[in-house]
Protein backbone atom coordinates (compact mmCIF):
# COMPACT_ATOMS: atom_id res chain seq x y z
CA UNK A 1 0.00 0.00 0.00
CA UNK A 2 2.56 2.61 -0.87
CA UNK A 3 1.27 5.86 -2.84
CA UNK A 4 2.98 7.39 -5.77
CA UNK A 5 4.26 10.74 -5.32
CA UNK A 6 2.64 13.90 -6.70
CA UNK A 7 2.32 14.52 -9.97
CA UNK A 8 3.78 17.51 -11.56
CA UNK A 9 1.46 20.16 -11.93
CA UNK A 10 2.38 21.16 -15.66
CA UNK A 11 2.43 17.41 -16.23
CA UNK A 12 -0.86 16.57 -15.09
CA UNK A 13 -3.74 15.55 -17.03
CA UNK A 14 -6.45 15.97 -13.66
CA UNK A 15 -7.51 19.03 -12.09
CA UNK A 16 -4.00 19.84 -9.81
CA UNK A 17 -4.55 22.42 -7.07
CA UNK A 18 -0.94 24.08 -7.71
CA UNK A 19 -2.13 24.76 -11.35
CA UNK A 20 -5.85 25.71 -11.19
CA UNK A 21 -7.21 29.11 -10.37
CA UNK A 22 -11.75 29.22 -9.46
CA UNK A 23 -13.87 32.00 -11.10
CA UNK A 24 -16.63 33.07 -9.27
CA UNK A 25 -19.10 34.73 -11.33
CA UNK A 26 -22.10 36.86 -10.35
CA UNK A 27 -23.78 34.85 -7.40
CA UNK A 28 -26.11 37.51 -6.91
CA UNK A 29 -29.76 37.58 -5.32
CA UNK A 30 -31.30 38.67 -8.50
CA UNK A 31 -29.30 35.95 -10.49
CA UNK A 32 -29.64 33.32 -7.74
CA UNK A 33 -33.50 34.77 -7.73
CA UNK A 34 -34.33 34.05 -11.82
CA UNK A 35 -32.58 30.36 -11.94
CA UNK A 36 -35.03 27.53 -12.50
CA UNK A 37 -33.06 24.94 -13.47
CA UNK A 38 -32.28 23.84 -10.11
CA UNK A 39 -34.09 24.01 -6.55
CA UNK A 40 -32.11 27.79 -5.93
CA UNK A 41 -31.94 26.75 -1.95
CA UNK A 42 -29.96 23.71 -3.26
CA UNK A 43 -27.48 26.04 -5.59
CA UNK A 44 -26.76 28.16 -2.95
CA UNK A 45 -25.61 24.92 -0.89
CA UNK A 46 -23.73 23.53 -3.65
CA UNK A 47 -21.76 26.96 -4.63
CA UNK A 48 -20.94 27.39 -0.79
CA UNK A 49 -19.65 23.64 -0.89
CA UNK A 50 -17.71 24.15 -3.62
CA UNK A 51 -16.36 27.41 -2.33
CA UNK A 52 -15.41 25.99 0.84
CA UNK A 53 -13.41 23.11 -1.21
CA UNK A 54 -11.43 25.42 -2.96
CA UNK A 55 -10.55 27.18 0.00
CA UNK A 56 -9.59 23.79 1.38
CA UNK A 57 -6.61 23.33 -1.45
CA UNK A 58 -5.61 26.74 -1.41
CA UNK A 59 -6.51 27.54 -5.30
CA UNK A 60 -6.63 31.14 -5.85
CA UNK A 61 -10.63 32.30 -6.83
CA UNK A 62 -11.49 35.09 -9.03
CA UNK A 63 -14.44 36.88 -7.74
CA UNK A 64 -16.43 38.99 -9.88
CA UNK A 65 -20.14 40.77 -10.06
CA UNK A 66 -22.05 42.77 -12.49
CA UNK A 67 -23.62 46.36 -12.07
CA UNK A 68 -22.91 46.22 -8.41
CA UNK A 69 -21.03 50.09 -8.63
CA UNK A 70 -24.24 51.75 -10.94
CA UNK A 71 -26.69 50.56 -8.56
CA UNK A 72 -28.44 48.07 -10.89
CA UNK A 73 -27.66 44.86 -8.61
CA UNK A 74 -26.76 43.72 -5.16
CA UNK A 75 -23.41 42.38 -4.02
CA UNK A 76 -22.19 38.68 -3.69
CA UNK A 77 -24.67 36.67 -1.62
CA UNK A 78 -23.00 37.01 1.81
CA UNK A 79 -22.75 32.86 2.62
CA UNK A 80 -20.30 33.22 -0.20
CA UNK A 81 -18.71 36.93 0.95
CA UNK A 82 -18.26 35.28 4.49
CA UNK A 83 -15.79 32.51 2.79
CA UNK A 84 -13.81 35.38 0.67
CA UNK A 85 -12.32 37.61 3.56
CA UNK A 86 -9.70 38.79 1.77
CA UNK A 87 -10.23 38.44 -2.17
CA UNK A 88 -11.51 41.21 -4.31
CA UNK A 89 -14.37 41.46 -5.92
CA UNK A 90 -14.27 42.82 -10.37
CA UNK A 91 -17.11 45.00 -10.84
CA UNK A 92 -18.47 44.79 -14.83
CA UNK A 93 -20.72 46.36 -16.91
CA UNK A 94 -19.98 43.06 -19.40
CA UNK A 95 -22.43 39.95 -19.32
CA UNK A 96 -18.88 38.56 -20.81
CA UNK A 97 -16.44 38.44 -18.20
CA UNK A 98 -13.48 37.81 -19.46
CA UNK A 99 -14.50 40.93 -21.74
CA UNK A 100 -13.61 42.86 -18.51
CA UNK A 101 -9.89 44.18 -18.72
CA UNK A 102 -9.74 44.18 -14.81
CA UNK A 103 -10.82 40.15 -14.21
CA UNK A 104 -9.08 38.98 -17.77
CA UNK A 105 -5.70 40.41 -16.18
CA UNK A 106 -6.66 38.93 -12.61
CA UNK A 107 -7.07 35.48 -14.42
CA UNK A 108 -4.12 35.33 -16.10
CA UNK A 109 -2.06 37.05 -13.36
CA UNK A 110 -2.13 33.90 -11.59
CA UNK A 111 -0.18 31.74 -13.88
CA UNK A 112 -2.19 28.84 -14.08
CA UNK A 113 -3.92 26.90 -16.93
CA UNK A 114 -6.77 24.50 -15.28
CA UNK A 115 -9.80 27.09 -14.99
CA UNK A 116 -12.32 26.10 -12.70
CA UNK A 117 -15.36 28.00 -13.06
CA UNK A 118 -18.94 28.29 -11.43
CA UNK A 119 -21.53 31.56 -12.84
CA UNK A 120 -24.86 32.61 -13.01
CA UNK A 121 -26.56 32.12 -15.60
CA UNK A 122 -25.32 28.74 -17.36
CA UNK A 123 -26.60 30.12 -20.74
CA UNK A 124 -24.60 33.79 -20.43
CA UNK A 125 -22.34 34.69 -17.38
CA UNK A 126 -20.97 30.80 -17.50
CA UNK A 127 -20.94 29.98 -21.52
CA UNK A 128 -19.29 33.46 -22.92
CA UNK A 129 -16.07 33.10 -20.73
CA UNK A 130 -15.70 29.87 -21.09
CA UNK A 131 -15.79 29.63 -24.85
CA UNK A 132 -13.01 32.98 -24.40
CA UNK A 133 -10.83 30.63 -22.21
CA UNK A 134 -11.17 27.43 -24.26
CA UNK A 135 -10.07 29.66 -27.44
CA UNK A 136 -6.89 31.04 -25.92
CA UNK A 137 -5.90 27.06 -24.96
CA UNK A 138 -7.11 27.03 -21.12
CA UNK A 139 -8.56 24.14 -19.40
CA UNK A 140 -11.84 24.76 -18.47
CA UNK A 141 -14.01 22.85 -15.89
CA UNK A 142 -17.17 24.44 -15.24
CA UNK A 143 -19.21 22.47 -11.81
CA UNK A 144 -22.23 21.93 -13.39
CA UNK A 145 -24.07 21.37 -10.10
CA UNK A 146 -23.01 24.76 -8.39
CA UNK A 147 -24.53 26.24 -11.36
CA UNK A 148 -27.87 27.19 -12.80
CA UNK A 149 -30.13 28.52 -15.93
CA UNK A 150 -33.02 30.23 -16.32
CA UNK A 151 -34.76 27.09 -17.60
CA UNK A 152 -33.55 23.65 -17.61
CA UNK A 153 -32.94 23.59 -21.36
CA UNK A 154 -31.22 27.00 -21.04
CA UNK A 155 -29.04 24.98 -18.50
CA UNK A 156 -28.61 21.70 -20.59
CA UNK A 157 -28.17 23.63 -23.54
CA UNK A 158 -25.41 25.69 -22.49
CA UNK A 159 -23.60 22.66 -20.87
CA UNK A 160 -23.84 21.18 -24.69
CA UNK A 161 -22.33 23.86 -26.09
CA UNK A 162 -19.75 24.39 -24.46
CA UNK A 163 -18.85 20.54 -23.73
CA UNK A 164 -18.64 20.45 -27.66
CA UNK A 165 -16.01 23.57 -27.61
CA UNK A 166 -13.90 21.60 -25.60
CA UNK A 167 -14.95 22.59 -22.27
CA UNK A 168 -14.44 19.43 -19.18
CA UNK A 169 -18.03 19.67 -17.18
CA UNK A 170 -17.06 18.20 -13.48
CA UNK A 171 -19.44 17.54 -10.25
CA UNK A 172 -19.07 18.69 -6.98
CA UNK A 173 -18.45 15.51 -5.67
CA UNK A 174 -15.94 14.68 -8.37
CA UNK A 175 -14.21 17.95 -8.10
CA UNK A 176 -13.46 16.93 -4.69
CA UNK A 177 -12.16 13.95 -5.58
CA UNK A 178 -9.77 14.97 -8.65
CA UNK A 179 -8.16 17.76 -6.11
CA UNK A 180 -8.08 15.28 -3.30
CA UNK A 181 -6.72 11.97 -5.13
CA UNK A 182 -5.21 10.12 -1.78
CA UNK A 183 -6.51 9.41 1.04
CA UNK A 184 -2.74 10.03 2.51
CA UNK A 185 -2.87 13.77 2.27
CA UNK A 186 -4.05 14.27 5.34
CA UNK A 187 -3.77 17.93 5.15
CA UNK A 188 -6.81 18.43 3.15
CA UNK A 189 -8.73 15.71 4.04
CA UNK A 190 -10.94 17.50 6.82
CA UNK A 191 -12.22 20.04 4.46
CA UNK A 192 -12.35 17.50 1.18
CA UNK A 193 -15.06 15.50 3.24
CA UNK A 194 -17.15 18.53 5.02
CA UNK A 195 -17.82 19.67 1.43
CA UNK A 196 -19.36 15.54 0.27
CA UNK A 197 -21.25 16.19 3.69
CA UNK A 198 -22.52 19.45 2.97
CA UNK A 199 -24.02 18.31 -0.82
CA UNK A 200 -24.87 15.18 1.10
CA UNK A 201 -22.89 12.79 -1.54
CA UNK A 202 -22.65 10.77 2.06
CA UNK A 203 -23.58 10.76 5.55
CA UNK A 204 -21.88 12.20 8.30
CA UNK A 205 -21.56 9.66 11.31
CA UNK A 206 -22.23 11.10 14.28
Amino acid sequence: MTSMAKRSATDDELLNPENSVFALIDFQPTQINSVNSMDRAQLIRNIVATQSLINTFKIPTILSTVNVQTGRNQDTIPQLKALLPNVPSYDRTSINAWEDADFNRAIKATGKHQIIIAALWTEACLTFPVLDALKEDYDVFPVVDAVGGTSTVAHETAIARMTAKGAQPVTIAQLACELQRDWNRPDTVPGFTQSLFDIGAFLKLS
